[in-house]
């Protein structure tokens, strides 16, 4: 999987927590708009606490199911949660959408998973079965701008997907 530009890592480094927890709140609000029944298949473990820490990244996320929320911190440390996953952003993005195998990631060391497993499992599942399309949601947010923005961040997954998969080969 192709990593993050430099440029973003560094801008992300700099940028003022607020911001990002703005933009990751937004983001959210919107993919719960549009995918209402994401976190109904945890049962047990909607109130669980659940930790991203993209590797490319100098920033975490902490979901909890339960507000919804999230919440953005810098790392290191990665925050607590009672379950984490680490790797490198557009994997975790890709994760987020299903369009990347969690258990093949994990088992070749691309996704590090610790904490409470069966919780993470039990997203995993509803992630999966959410039919997340980020361009979409993305998209939906822009207004007017809608297609564009839609048809670039399509662009970017397509080209990230498909460097990925000539890796693996």
């Amino acid at each position: 999987m192709k990593p993050l530009p430099d440029i973003l890592s560094t801008l992300a480094e700099y940028m003022p927590i607020s911001v990002a927890q703005h933009i990751s709140a937004l983001l959210m609000a919107q993919i719960m708009r549009r995918h209402r029944d994401l976190f109904e298949r945890l049962g047990e473990h909607r109130c669980k606490r659940f930790a991203f820490a993209p590797s490319d990244l100098p920033l975490a996320f902490v979901v909890s199911p339960n507000g919804p929320s999230v919440t953005v911190c810098r790392k290191p440390p990665v925050p607590e949660a009672d379950a984490a996953v680490e790797g490198p952003l557009f994997m975790l993005l890709a994760l987020l959408e299903g369009r990347q195998d969690a258990d093949a990631l994990f088992f070749s060391r691309d996704l590090t998973v610790t904490g409470d497993m069966e919780a993470m499992l039990a997203l995993r599942n509803a992630l999966d079965d959410s039919n997340i399309d980020l361009p979409n949601d993305l998209g939906a947010m822009a207004g007017p701008l809608a297609p564009l923005v839609s048809r670039v961040a399509c662009g970017v997954r397509s080209r990230v997907l498909a460097e990925g998969e000539a890796s693996w080969s």
